[in-house]
């Protein structure tokens, strides 16, 4: 190639080098493309772990076992209120106070050593009136019959019928204690206490006196030894004292059960295991199958025939009013009669008048 050749040549190349416009972007978006590929290598390689990842750990949470539910609590029970009844008036006496179960009260007295009133009811006029001649009354459970003791006459009781008016004194016995009306109103019983005659007394209302000597070696009673009726009143009772059992001035003495005599002859009929005193015929339930007493340190439910406890309860002093509901009086605070099932939970609270609440009070049914 000649010398002008190459030179003319050159010049050419020159010119098109010159002419052709310059590319600022290529190298940018040859970065972001190498940047965008290798992205799409990352999310690929991740994917791909990711489903392998997956494909390990899935079983494992499927055939995992569910947690089991907490536990739920029992549901809390609250025992409804009992119903309070409101309080007598002013005028309380001139009408029968009724007590839940349908029982009313039949007389009142001060306690031992306080001063207070003495009511009675008259069932015939249905109010109460007021006693201020005897020292000491015991309505009988039905009928019109009080038996009253004047300190004046210390060797009798006197029947007074209250519709008839009239009063008839009968002396039953000496050294007697304890007494207590039939259910039918119709005899009281007497404990004797006279040295070397213990037994019992039983005084019909014709004045009939019927006196029954009891073996207490054969019988044996110790603490207190009260004869009582029972429920149907053609027995009476004594409680017998677990001669196996420890005695203490403490607490009661232990008791193996109550053994049961003819009201009538004194002969000696059966016998019931139960551990403690029942308060008197009304602690039988209806069908005798239930009895409360006192144990030697708590009030008890118990089966009459076999002397299992049931329950304890508050209070020993009760009368059954059914099947299944108990009357009694709360022993302390405000002293209302309370209706209570045989569980001792109130159903029904009645106060009395206010000027009742410290009197020892008789109650019968209605």
């Amino acid at each position: 190639m000649s010398t002008s050749l190459d030179e003319t040549l050159r010049t050419a190349v020159h010119d098109l080098a010159d002419g052709a416009a310059p590319a600022p972007d290529l190298a940018w978006r040859a970065l972001g493309r190498g940047r965008r590929l290798r992205r799409r290598r990352r999310v690929g390689t991740a994917a791909a772990a990711l489903v392998a990842v997956l494909a390990v750990a899935l079983p494992f949470v499927l055939l995992r076992p569910r947690p089991a539910p907490p536990p739920t609590a029992p549901p809390v029970t609250v025992d409804p209120l009992p119903v309070i009844r409101s309080a007598p008036g002013p005028d309380w006496a001139d009408g029968p106070l009724v007590l839940p179960g349908d029982w009313v009260v039949t007389g009142t007295q001060a306690r031992a050593g306080a001063a207070g009133p003495s009511y009675l009811l008259d069932r015939g006029r249905g109010r109460y009136f007021g006693n201020g001649r005897y020292d000491a009354v015991l309505p009988a459970p039905t009928g019109s019959l009080v038996a009253v003791w004047d300190d004046d006459r210390p060797r009798q009781v006197g029947l007074v019928d209250v519709v008839r008016g009239t009063t008839r004194w009968y002396e039953p016995g000496r050294a007697l204690g304890s007494p207590n009306w039939s259910p039918d109103g119709r005899s009281l019983l007497f404990t004797s206490n006279r040295v070397g005659h213990p037994g019992f007394v039983v005084l019909d209302v014709d004045g009939t006196v019927r006196s029954h000597a009891v073996d207490t070696g054969r019988y044996p009673c110790t603490d207190s030894c009260p004869f009582l009726w029972s429920r149907d009143g053609r027995e009476v009772l004594l409680p017998q004292t677990d001669p196996s059992g420890p005695r203490s001035e403490a607490v009661r003495h232990p008791r193996r059960g109550v053994q049961f005599f003819a009201a009538d002859s004194g002969r000696p009929t059966r016998f019931e295991p139960l551990p403690g005193d029942p308060a008197g015929p009304w602690a039988w339930s209806p069908d005798g199958r239930l009895v409360v007493v006192q144990g030697q340190k708590e009030p008890l439910l118990v089966e009459a025939a076999t002397g299992r406890v049931v329950n304890p309860l508050p209070v020993a002093d009760v009368v059954w009013v059914g099947d299944d509901r108990l009357l009694y009086r709360r022993p302390y605070g405000s002293r209302d009669f309370v209706l209570a099932d045989t569980t001792g939970r109130e159903l029904v609270r009645q106060p009395l008048p206010e000027d009742l609440a410290l009197a020892e009070v008789t109650i019968a049914p209605r």
